[in-house]
Formats: C-alpha cells, structure tokens, sequence
C-alpha cells in the first residue's frame, strides 16, 4: 500500500503595482511544507489563521523544475520498472495548471520533462528493449475527442481484463524519440478547446489526457521472457469557476458547468477514497468520464501524485480554501501499486526454474549452516530447561510429601489423645473409634481420613460379601437374612503417608485398571475350566452313545432272529394239523395268519432300523450341543426302546391270537366230522 503524494504549488500574483502584489502574498504564508492563512496589515479583517501540511508545497518563485525532481521523477522511474504512473493539476481557473504541466519556452513543463527523461533512461538501458506508445485525447462537454485525429469524436469507454479501463478507437502513435512526441503533443494543442474568460485569456475549456504506454523485454531472453506492460496518465484538468467571476455566458456558461460537474464528481471520490475501507460505501466511479478514465489512478494499481495550484490574491481566498481541502482528502487515499508482467508458460517456467536455483543455492550456502547450528543449541537450551524443571518438580512434591506426613502424625497425635481422654472419663456412652481392632470386621469403608489408617477395609475375596444390590434394598426398608451375609476381616496394612487430592485421583484409577484386569483374568479362568468340564462331558457322552448304538445292534438282532424262529413254529404248526377235507379253509386261514405275522415282523424291524438311525443322529447333536444335556439323549434312547418293547408285545400277542384261532378253527372242524 502506497499513500498518493500530494503538492501545493502558490502561483506568483497577477498585480499592477509591486506594493498592491506585497499586500496580496501577505495572506499566504509558505514555510517548509506547510502553508497557512494570516491576517491582511491592511484592509477588512480576515478570519482566525488557518494551516495545511502536504508533501511538497512551492512558493511563488519555484520552477517548473524543482516541481517536476521533487514530484514526478520517480513515478517516471517506476514507470519503466512495469508499474503504472499518474500525474495531474488541480485548481481554480488561473492558478497555473497548464503552465505547470506544459510550461514554457524557457521553462518547459512536466509532460515535456517526462518524455524527455523516458527517452534518456531507455537509450541508456542496456538490459531491456522498450516499445513506447502515445495517445492524446481531451474531455470536452463530456464527451471524449482524439486530439491525434479530429475525425474520432465521441469516444466511448470500455473494461477488460487484458487491457483494463481503455478508451476504444483512441488512435496510438508509436514513437521512438523525444522531438517525434512534442511535435505529436503541439499538434494536439492545436485542436484542443480553449477559450476567453474575464479571469484567463486563454482559459482551457476541457480536461486532457496525455497517454503512454510502454513495454519492455528483456535482452537476454534466457534469463527472463516476461513483457511488462506501463501506463502513463498526465492529466491537465480545467479549473473550477465561478459565473460571477468569469462572466461566462452560452456556450462559456455551458462549458462551465460540464467543468464544475466533473471536478464535483471528482471531489466525491477524493471523499469515499479517504473515508477507509470499512466506511467507505458506493465509490462513484462512474459518474464521470474523467473518474472513469483516471480510476486505476485513485485508489487502484497506480503511483500517483496530486499538484493543487492555488492563487494567492485576497479576492480569491475562499477558491484557495476549498482546493487546500481537496489536497487534505487526497493525502489519505493509498493505492495498492504492483509491476504489471504479461508471462507467457515459457517464460513463468523459466522464472519458477530460476527461483528453484536461487532457493537451492541459499540452502546450500553456509546460512543452512548457520541455521542449523541455532536449531541444535535451541534444542539443548529445551533440553535443559525440561531437566531443571523435572527437578524442581520433584523437589516440590517431596516437600509436600513432607508436609503432609508432619500433617498426619500430629493428627495421629491428638486422636491418641482423645481416646485416652475419653477412657479416663469413663462414661457409658463413650465417643465411639474409628480404628477397628485386628480381628474385627468391616461394614464399609469409613469417612475419617485425617489419619493413616492400621488396617484396610478391602475384603480379601469379592465373591463372598455382600453385593451393591442386597445393601440397596436394604436401605430402602428390605430385610435381609444377615447370617447369610459374610463378613471379611480387615486386612492389616502398614502406614503410608496422605497424598493430595490430584495423587488421590491417580490412584483410585490405578485401583480401578487393577481390578478390572483382575476380573478379565478371573473371567478367563472360569471361561477355560467351563471348556475343560465341558470336553470331559463330551468325552462321556461319545462313549456312552458307542454303547447305546451296540446294545441297540444286539437288541435288533435278537428280536429279529427270536421273531423269525416263532413265524417258522406257528407256520409249521399251521401245516401240520391241517386236514384233508378242509384243506383249502385251513391253508387260507394259514396263508392270511402267515400274511400278518410276516407285516408285523417287517414293521418291527423298520422300527428298530428307525430308532438305530435315530442314536445315530442323537450322537451327532449331542456332539454339536454346547451345554452338553445329557438328559436330552437320554430321553430320546428310554422313547425308542419303549417303542420297540411295544412292538415286540404287538407281534407276541398277535401270534397268541392267531394260535387262539387256529386251535378254535381245529376243534370246529374236529366236531363237524363226528
């Protein structure tokens, strides 16, 4: 951010007599950079005095030259460097702006210094090539004409990124020395408006805009592609008048107004610039030509200077004091000023290569050294510091470990003297101690922590004592079988000394992770002896089903073979005691009984088929189940043996029933014959 430079610079007076010019300059006083307004020694009184600081203010008897060194070489510098430059005059009408930016034959004004400079440096460069540009136009009526060309009237403004703010069909002169552009800027006065007031002779009617716009490129292009790109704006403005004074009248009046409207609109955003950014509201930008066209130069991408000319004369001291405050507000705008670059991909490569270079060789020069050695003795200064302050740490907390056991012996002390004070008194109801005797048990932990206790009141086992539910009943009116409940002892512990509260913490966490992996391995342990009980029950029940299954084998084979040997007896009973004349009654009545006894010894055997396969499906569940219900097998072994003992008392009961018939048959038969 970069502050605008703003001058005053007094004009000498314009005065018949010497005397008369003495009286005039007595208002204004000039001292170092500051002006201020002192009372007349003769004529109406003026007001209180007033003063102004600025960057530069000039006195009636400086030079074009002093002016030009002091404000506008080093924009003309930075100007070929790539950075955008501004310069213009302010004022009344007749207080020196176009003698001040034009000059004279024998004192030559800025615009005719800046170019000769411009051309002196580039020819003396040795490093870039410069291509220079200039344009010309003025603002007449609000309305912009090219100065190089009569025939471009009427020109509009137009915005892009490339070019930025740039007046479109402006014509441009490419130029290569100082004498081709003054001969360009006296060809453009020529057409210029101007005109005659009652306060100028030869008053300008318009503000103009001297343009240039230079490029340049390095020589060596190995070492740098890029083209910076500048702009120069010198602005001569018109001055801001009064009717009264003037005289102005048609087309003068006209251009007076189109002058003070501009110049208003130009003051308006000297005001919006130097309010700051977080008060600073719409910015009107766009309410002029001429603030349109001179934006970059306030408050954006410019160096810029400010040359306020004021008259010295009485009768123009209210004129001085508005362009003096018009110089205050202007010192306040910054700019945000940077080299314009136009980089191609080559050439921002070729940059980020030489910048990588740079880098590599400041770390590998002695400064990486340097560096280093500072981080090493930064490191060993921490070290040291976290030693002595582990130290003193230490040293604090054994003298609270000190404190602390000084605390509880005397603590120890007067609790000894209580008790035997109270044994001496010998009352009935004598204060109860907090210390339990050796063999005595613990309810719950007591509140008295004041001294070291003797014993501990954790039990030795957690299993036997009474849980955290059976107490919570308890209080709210459950009662409890206390017989049930066992006591433990209290465990005698040797004395330690108190700890503070942030130690107290500490520990009860450590209780509560030791107690926690005690539980895990507790768990664990009883997890492994369920494993161990439940192999061995798995074990006795594989053995005991091999047993079933060959009992059951045995079985099936012996009601089969005894079924069969009682089928081949009461079929050869049948057989033999049938006769001859009821031969074919008999044999069916065989046949059928034999029918029957041979279903039913079928149907046992696909039963005690069924209750084999049966065990075997038994044995594999049994195998899978992993609470190892061994009632369940035995269950389904007592159901298929119940079956099968039924099936075996069908098919005896059966065969009684066929021999019944058979023998009733026999005797029918036996009496039909006699």
């Amino acid at each position: 951010m970069e502050k605008i430079c703003v001058a005053v610079r007094v004009r000498p007076p314009v005065s018949e007599s010497v005397d008369l010019a003495a009286a005039a300059c007595s208002h204004w006083k000039v001292e170092d950079n500051r002006i201020s307004l002192h009372r007349s020694l003769a004529g109406t009184p003026l007001p209180p005095a007033l003063s102004y600081a600025f960057d530069h203010v000039f006195d009636k008897d400086s030079s074009n030259s002093s002016v030009y060194d002091l404000l506008i070489k080093d924009i003309i510098h930075a100007v070929l460097q790539g950075f955008n430059g501004t310069a213009f005059a302010y004022g009344q009408t007749s207080s020196g702006k176009t003698f001040t930016m034009n000059g004279s034959h024998n004192d030559p004004g800025i615009i005719h210094r800046a170019v000769r400079d411009i051309f002196s440096n580039t020819n003396m460069s040795t490093e870039r090539e410069f291509l220079i540009r200039v344009s010309y136009m003025e603002i007449y009526n609000e309305e912009i004409n090219d100065l190089f060309a009569v025939e471009n009237q009427k020109l509009q403004i137009h915005e892009s990124l490339e070019r930025g703010i740039y007046v479109a069909g402006l014509r441009e002169e490419i130029v290569n020395s100082a004498d081709q552009v003054l001969k360009l800027i006296q060809m453009g006065e020529v057409n210029r408006h101007f005109g005659e007031t009652n306060m100028n002779v030869r008053s300008s009617r318009s503000h103009t805009i001297f343009r240039m716009v230079i490029e340049s490129k390095g020589k060596d292009s190995a070492l740098d592609d890029a083209i910076r790109v500048s702009v120069l704006n010198l602005v001569d403005l018109a001055g801001s008048e009064r009717i009264a004074k003037t005289g102005a009248g048609g087309v003068r009046l006209k251009e007076g107004k189109h002058i003070n409207k501009s110049l208003m609109i130009l003051g308006n955003v000297i005001n919006k610039l130097s309010d700051g950014a977080k008060q600073r509201g719409h910015i009107p930008y766009r309410d002029s030509k001429l603030t349109r066209i001179l934006q970059p130069a306030l408050g954006g991408n410019a160096k810029t200077s400010i040359i306020c000319t004021v008259a010295p004369e009485e009768v123009h001291i209210e004129e001085t004091k508005g362009t003096l405050q018009f110089a205050s507000r202007a010192k306040r705008i910054t700019n945000c000023v940077q080299v314009n670059e136009i980089l191609t991909d080559a050439a921002l490569l070729k940059r980020q290569k030489l910048e990588i270079e740079e880098l590599r060789m400041k770390l590998e020069g002695s400064h990486a050294g340097v560096l280093e050695q500072e981080i090493l003795k930064l490191r060993n200064d921490m070290l040291k510091y976290e030693v002595e302050r582990e130290k003193l740490a230490m040293e604090l907390e054994e003298e609270k470990r000190k404190s602390h056991r000084a605390q509880g012996s005397e603590s120890l002390t007067q609790s000894h003297k209580e008790d035997s004070f109270s044994t001496q008194q010998g009352d009935a109801f004598s204060t109860p101690t907090f210390k339990p005797a050796p063999h005595a048990f613990v309810a719950k932990r007591s509140s008295y922590h004041s001294t070291t206790p003797e014993y501990s009141p954790l039990p030795y086992e957690f299993g036997e004592v009474a849980d955290e539910d059976t107490w919570f009943k308890m209080n709210n009116g459950f009662i409890a079988d206390l017989d049930s409940i066992r006591m433990t002892p209290a465990k005698q512990v040797s004395s330690v000394p108190s700890i503070d509260d942030c130690q107290i913490g500490n520990y009860k966490q450590v209780e509560d992770l030791q107690r926690q992996v005690q539980e895990a391995i507790a768990e664990k342990n009883e997890f492994m002896k369920l494993h161990q009980e439940q192999l061995v029950l798995n074990n006795q029940l594989t053995e005991e089903i091999s047993k079933l299954k060959k009992e059951a084998q045995e079985v099936h084979q012996r009601l089969r073979e005894s079924c069969k040997a009682v089928n081949e007896e009461i079929c050869s009973t049948f057989q033999s005691v049938d006769d001859d004349d009821d031969k074919s009654t008999t044999a069916k009545l065989s046949s059928r009984t034999s029918e029957f006894v041979m279903f039913l010894m079928s149907t046992l055997e696909a039963n005690v088929s069924m209750a084999t396969h049966k065990n075997e499906e038994n044995k594999s569940s049994s195998r899978k189940d992993k609470d190892g219900n061994k009632h369940k097998v035995d269950a389904w072994t007592s159901y298929y043996y119940m079956r099968i003992l039924k099936l075996f008392i069908i098919l005896i009961l059966s065969c009684s029933l066929s021999y019944i018939l058979y023998r009733t048959a026999h005797k029918l038969l036996l009496g039909r014959r006699n």
